[in-house]
């Protein structure tokens, strides 16, 4: 009878232990769906970046005072903010912007239709990999500049020239981070995809695709930034008044018209577009991803 008792008792604390255990790791697995005060955020997110930008603000005007060099080389932002006011007042900022930000993503937009099934095939494929898989590396560290004289003597000053240099800049960028993605998708995923039942395309959408996303995600951000130097790179060497004003021609007239300040104008334009985009697509993406997985907890 002791013994009876005894061997419950042992299988009474067991229970506890494992439910004790269970109940742990749900709650270490658990993602907090609290939201984060405005004040944290405004903090943590809001107030570093507005402190840099401030920092290097109060730096350049210092070295404006100082007169480390001459006036028309190094003008003083409040000569940059007169530009931008100046460009605002004539209406032409924000077509400045438009011109450059729809050019990229509509390039980005065809680089992303091409590369994803691209990348798909050279990873999945042992020929066409040993066959494209060097040419598309070369593609991608080769500087897109170098696109633009001979896009623009096959094609001429337009538009598709200005997408021919996108395109060739980002595609081999999009791809080789898929190919990067899916080489890091663990092999047991695979085997437990088609002993489900899953092959073909539903394998490929439904267990490569899912699993592969983290690199993927990664190659659409470096694509993006090839996009977008290449865009500007094609806009500061082809000059044409069928081509608008985007900000790689209002850079080149800066230097043209010898002003620095339209110049300083340009790049900050160019700058922010470009963290502009990262913050409002490519983070996001990039938190929900991880978020799915388990590897962004909010504090």
């Amino acid at each position: 009878m002791a013994s009876t008792e005894s061997t419950t008792s042992v299988v009474k604390d067991s229970s506890e232990d494992l439910a004790g255990l269970e109940a742990g790791l749900d709650a270490l697995e658990t993602v907090q769906t609290s939201r984060t005060p405005f004040r944290r955020t405004l903090v943590q997110k809001v107030l570093p970046p507005v402190t840099a930008v401030v920092l290097v603000l109060v730096v350049w005007q210092i070295l404006v005072w100082a007169e480390v060099t001459d006036s028309y080389k190094l003008p003083s932002p409040s000569a940059v903010w007169d530009e931008v006011q100046e460009a605002w007042l004539q209406g032409t900022l924000l077509d400045y912007i438009w011109t450059s930000v729809s050019r990229g993503l509509l390039g980005f937009l065809m680089a992303l239709v091409i590369g994803t099934p691209l990348g798909l095939i050279v990873a999945r494929i042992r020929f066409v990999r040993a066959a494209i898989g060097p040419i598309l590396s070369g593609l991608q560290s080769l500087p897109s500049v170098a696109w633009v004289p001979p896009a623009v003597i096959w094609l001429g000053l337009n538009d598709q020239m200005m997408y021919a240099v996108i395109l060739l800049g980002a595609v081999p960028s999009i791809a080789n981070g898929l190919v990067a993605g899916v080489d890091q998708v663990p092999p047991l995923f695979l085997r437990a995809g088609r002993t489900l039942g899953a092959t073909g395309l539903r394998h490929t959408w439904h267990i490569v695709m899912p699993a592969a996303l983290p690199g993927y995600l990664a190659g659409l951000k470096q694509g993006w930034a090839f996009s977008w130097r290449s865009l500007m790179a094609a806009e500061i060497i082809a000059q044409s008044p069928d081509l608008g004003m985007g900000l790689g021609q209002l850079l080149e007239a800066g230097r043209t018209n010898s002003s620095m300040s339209q110049v300083f104008l340009a790049i900050l334009l160019i700058l922010v577009v470009g963290i502009a985009i990262d913050l409002l697509i490519f983070s996001p993406l990039e938190r929900r991803v991880l978020r799915s997985r388990g590897l962004l907890v909010k504090s």
